[in-house]
């Protein structure tokens, strides 16, 4: 079975989040669930959600989720040992950024993103930030230069999107494509033929 670590972090974006969950809670997957406090309340200021009530419906889909405590430095999603197929944070705020890559941690969350980066296994960071300062900028670039995935929440319109449901379908789409999950969460480009 597939191993998946997501992480949510207080940037605001948390309608990605439930969508990527809803989608992988009905694979056949592991999914290693770690959410930094302020991730918690900015997901119930923004939807209303509570993070443990959204656990249990999604607990009655396919997969196995485990939620981490983001203070438990004896997590096994703590070593390099803990075998994962693929790790995003969504979500992922800028400091968390500039935290992992400045190799700073001291939560579980950035531990497990910097033990994905040591391992060279796949980490996906979904920042949702604008305007982005150059100091955002250049923390991306050293990351994207270690081979981690930046996949800003910046939606598509080529699908001619009518509501706020299909936007962000295209950026959990997106972020599913990145993880190798099959999904149609998003209408996907098929060429204009008209000349």
């Amino acid at each position: 079975m597939k191993r998946i670590i997501v992480g949510i972090t207080g940037a605001s974006g948390s309608a990605y989040f439930l969508r990527v969950m809803e989608a992988l809670s009905r694979q056949e997957l592991e999914i290693h669930l770690i959410a930094s406090e302020q991730g918690r309340k900015v997901l119930t200021y923004e939807t209303g959600a509570v993070l443990e009530e959204k656990l249990r419906l999604w607990s009655g889909e396919r997969a196995e989720i485990v939620l981490e405590d983001n203070e438990n430095m004896f997590s096994p999603v703590a070593s390099g040992s803990f075998r994962c197929d693929a790790m995003v944070i969504l979500p992922c705020s800028m400091s968390t950024v500039a935290e992992i890559a400045c190799g700073i941690t001291k939560t579980l969350l950035t531990r497990a993103a910097d033990v994905m980066i040591k391992e060279k296994r796949r980490l996906v960071l979904v920042p949702r930030e604008t305007p982005l300062s150059t100091v955002h900028l250049r923390r991306m670039a050293e990351l994207s230069e270690l081979g981690v995935t930046i996949l800003p929440a910046m939606p598509g319109f080529y699908g001619h999107p009518q509501t706020l449901d299909e936007i962000v379908g295209f950026v959990a789409g997106k972020v599913l494509d990145s993880l190798e999950i099959e999904n149609d969460c998003y209408q996907r480009w098929k060429g204009n033929h008209e000349k």
